[in-house]
Parts: structure tokens; sequence; C-alpha cells
């Protein structure tokens, strides 16, 4: 069955939680407006008051520090969105935390990203999503869709702004949102779980 490596090359993959020894420096940039109150790569409403960040690879839930080599000073971030996507950068922060770190002028800083402490689990009493994917072109999250419905799956895209997600549920528990992001996992997919809403 060719399954499988077909769905590899639409999911986004996302390495485990680093641990205490990960370390990454480049430059940062920042964003607020428009994207304020859309929805993230996450399934989180982006909120540019609160200390967020859009990362390129690290799971979301992630905390991380960032300090501003400039002038030393630090910021913990929460990723819970995918970014940046201008060549060279390496985090996205939100207006707030750009702010703590003294880079709202000149827009961008060169920053070291440690880790803090890997994604917390959801709250037990909410309602579950198992997220494939998330995607700007809604063609691909259309394709991933119907891939997964063929292997028995039911998809849906839940789209907002620019961004397509391929989400099952909504799940009641816990357990029934592993077992299915379980099996997206045995066919390359790398989901996870989030909360519905």
């Amino acid at each position: 069955m060719l399954l499988a490596p077909s769905l590899a090359c639409f999911s986004r993959r996302a390495p485990e939680p680093p641990g205490p020894t990960y370390v990454e420096r480049g430059i940062a940039s920042w964003y607020g407006h428009p994207f304020h109150g859309r929805r993230t790569a996450s399934g989180e409403r982006y909120d540019m008051d609160r200390m967020t960040a859009a990362h390129k690879t690290l799971p979301f839930g992630s905390r991380v520090e960032v300090e501003n080599l400039d002038n030393g000073r630090r910021v913990q971030v929460v990723i819970n969105d995918r970014g940046p996507f201008v060549r060279g950068r390496i985090i996205d922060l939100s207006r707030k935390a750009a702010r703590e770190i003294e880079m709202i002028g000149p827009g961008t800083a060169r920053v070291e990203i440690r880790w803090v402490a890997g994604p917390e689990p959801l709250p037990a009493a909410e309602a579950y999503l198992v997220q494939a994917a998330a995607f700007r072109e809604e063609h691909r999250a259309r394709e991933l869709a119907g891939r997964l419905e063929a292997a028995g799956e039911e998809a849906k895209i839940d789209s907002e702004g620019s961004w397509h997600r391929v989400v099952l549920g909504p799940f009641r528990n816990r357990d029934d949102a592993r077992r299915a992001m379980d099996r997206l996992r045995a066919l390359g997919v790398d989901a996870w779980i989030r909360a519905a809403g």
C-alpha cells in the first residue's frame, strides 16, 4: 500500500521536544496588525498582547527563552504559530514579547533561543481536535483531506484567513483523540491534539 509515503510530503513534521540542551541563534522579527485576532497554525487566535511566538518546527505549546543578543534582555514565549516566512529569520515574536526585549523600533534583532519546557497537556474538560496539517494553499489541504478520507478517516477542512487546517473530530475525550492521532501518524502524518473551539 503506497498511502503512507504519499502522505508524508503533505505533513508538517515537528521534532520531539529537543530538551534542555537546545540552543538556536539567528534573527528574530515580530508581528502584530493585521494578524491580531486571526487563527494561528495551532488553531489558537493570535493575541499580540500575549507572550507567544511563531517558529518553523518547535512543537506547539513549547516554552522557550529568547535573548536579545544586542542588549541582553530576555523573555519567555509559548510557540503557537508557524513562521517566520522570511528567509534568514528563525522566530516571529508577538508584539508584547518584542517590546519586552526592545526590538519594536528596529523590527529585528539577533537572538538566542533556549528550551524551557515542553507542551503542557490540555485540560481534560475540553473537547479535542486532531490536526493533521495547516496549509496556506487550500488545494493542498483538500488533497490531504481526500487522502485521509480514502484511508477511512473523516477529515474536515477548517479555513480561516490564509490558513486551511485539516482536522479530525471533535472528540469528547483525550483517549479517542489520541487514538485518532496515532492512526494518522501510522499513515505518515505527524498530527497533534489541540483544544476544539
